[in-house]
C-alpha cells in the first residue's frame, strides 16, 4: 500500500506514540492542581509549550493549546475581528481559496455584520501583495491568508504580505496548518500576528494543536468556564496529546532539510511523470509548492473514479473535487484558480510523505497513466472531445 494522502493526516510517529503513552502512564495529573501529580503535569505542559514557541520563533506565553487547526482558525478570526470592532473597523481581507474552518467563520462574521473581500487567486495558485495593499482600508482590521494550501500545495508571500499588513496597522492571520513542520516558519521574520497549526499534519496525534496569538493580542474565547491557557481557554489541558505533539514538531523541524530535499526531488518526478499524460495540468505553481504537494487536472475523467480504481492498485490519494464528501461541487480551490468545473472533477491531489520512495513514484506514475487512459476509453465526455464535437480545454 502507498499512503499519498499526507495533506490530508499523517500516521503518528513512533516516537509522539511512546511520548503519549508515556505522559498518559506517568503524569496523568491535572495540570491546575496544586499537588506533586498535578505539579508534575503542569512541568510537562509548560515544557511543551517552550519547545512549540521555539519552533517558530514565538515566545511561550504566546502560544496557546487547542483542539486543532479549525479551533484555533476561528479564535483568531473572532478574536482580531473583536478587536476591530471596538475600534470602529469591520472589514476583512482573506482569499477565494482559503480552507473552510476560514471560509465559514468569514461567513459567519458576515451575517453579523462585517464586510469581508475574498481576493482572487491567480492561475499559479498565489496571491500578489500589491493586491494585499490594494484591498486594504481605513475599515480594515483583519487580513488573513494561509501560508499553503491545502489542496494544491502553493506557498504565499506571507512575509510580505504580513510587512504589508504591519505598516498599515492591520493585524495579520495565517492559517499554517499545512506548512508547520513542513517548511521553515518563523513568525517574527515572517510578520505574523496570530497563526493556527494542528498536529496531525505532522505526525502528531489528532485532536490537538495550537494558536500564536503575539503578545498584547487580546483573544476572545470561544470555550468558557475555567482559567486554564491564562483564562483564554476553559478546559483541563491535554498533557499527553500536547507532549505527543511536540516530540512530533522538533523531530519534524530537526528533519525539515532532510526530508525536504529529498521530497522534492520525489515530487519534480512525479510532476514530470504525470505532465506527459495529454490533457492533462499541473495545478498551482510548479516551485512555490510544498515539497510534498501534486495535485492535477485530467481532462475528460472523474476524480471520484479515479480515486476508486487507485485505491484498488494499493495508491491511496485525494482528490480536488469535493464530491467525495457527498457534494456535486468540485473543489472551491480548483474553482478560485481558474479551472472550469469539467477540469476541476477530474482532479488528484498526491501528498507524498518521508516513507514514499522511487519506486514508490515510478509505480503512482504508471498507475495514474493507465487508470486515466482506461477511465478515458469509455468516457462520453472524452469521445466528444476526440471527435471534435466539443473542444479541449487542457
Amino acid at each position: 500500500m502507498i499512503y499519498a494522502d499526507n495533506a490530508a493526516t499523517t500516521k503518528m510517529s513512533e516516537a509522539a506514540i511512546h511520548t503519549m503513552i508515556t505522559t498518559a502512564q506517568e503524569t496523568w495529573g491535572n495540570p491546575s492542581s496544586l499537588y506533586q501529580t498535578g505539579q508534575k503535569a503542569k512541568e510537562v505542559l509548560e515544557e511543551a509549550r517552550s519547545r512549540v514557541a521555539e519552533a517558530i520563533g514565538a515566545e511561550p506565553r504566546e502560544i496557546l493549546f487547542t483542539s486543532g487547526g479549525s479551533e484555533a482558525d476561528n479564535q483568531a478570526i473572532r478574536s482580531a475581528a473583536e478587536l476591530g470592532k471596538k475600534r470602529g473597523k469591520t472589514h476583512i481581507i482573506s482569499t477565494a481559496f482559503e480552507h473552510h474552518a476560514v471560509l465559514h467563520t468569514l461567513k459567519k462574521l458576515e451575517s453579523e455584520g462585517y464586510t469581508v473581500t475574498l481576493l482572487p487567486v491567480h492561475e499559479n495558485g498565489l496571491v500578489v501583495p500589491e493586491e494585499v495593499a490594494a484591498a486594504i482600508t481605513d475599515e480594515t482590521c483583519l487580513v488573513t491568508v494561509m501560508f499553503a494550501n491545502n489542496e494544491i500545495g502553493t506557498i504565499q508571500p506571507i512575509r510580505e504580505i504580513g510587512a504589508i499588513c504591519r505598516e498599515k496597522g492591520v493585524l495579520f492571520h495565517t492559517d499554517a496548518v499545512q506548512a508547520i513542520g513542513h517548511v521553515p516558519v518563523d513568525v517574527v521574520l515572517d510578520n505574523i500576528d496570530l497563526l493556527s497549526a494542528s498536529a496531525h499534519k505532522f505526525h502528531g496525534p489528532k485532536g490537538i494543536g495550537f494558536l500564536y496569538a503575539r503578545k498584547g493580542i487580546r483573544l476572545t474565547n470561544l470555550i468558557e468556564g475555567g482559567a486554564q491557557e491564562r483564562g483564554r481557554r476553559a478546559g483541563t489541558e491535554n498533557v499527553p496529546g500536547i507532549a505527543a505533539m511536540t516530540t512530533a514538531l522538533t523531530d519534524a523541524c530537526k528533519a525539515m532539510e532532510a526530508n525536504a530535499e529529498k521530497l522534492t526531488v520525489l515530487r519534480d518526478k512525479l510532476i514530470a511523470g504525470l505532465s506527459e499524460i495529454p490533457h492533462s495540468a499541473l495545478n498551482g505553481d510548479a516551485a512555490k509548492r510544498l515539497p510534498s504537494n501534486v495535485n492535477f487536472c485530467f481532462e475528460g475523467i472523474e476524480g471520484e473514479s479515479l480515486l476508486l480504481l487507485l485505491d484498488d492498485r494499493g495508491i491511496q490519494a485525494s482528490s480536488g473535487s469535493a464530491c467525495t464528501s457527498g457534494s456535486l461541487d468540485p473543489s472551491h480551490v480548483l474553482l478560485a484558480i481558474g479551472r472550469v468545473h469539467d477540469v476541476a472533477h477530474g482532479s488528484l491531489r498526491l501528498s507524498i510523505g518521508e516513507d514514499t520512495s522511487e519506486d514508490d513514484v515510478a509505480y503512482i506514475i504508471k498507475s495514474v497513466k493507465e487508470v486515466v487512459e482506461y477511465l478515458r476509453g469509455f468516457s462520453p465526455v472524452w469521445r466528444d472531445l476526440c471527435a471534435g464535437k466539443a473542444s479541449f480545454i487542457l
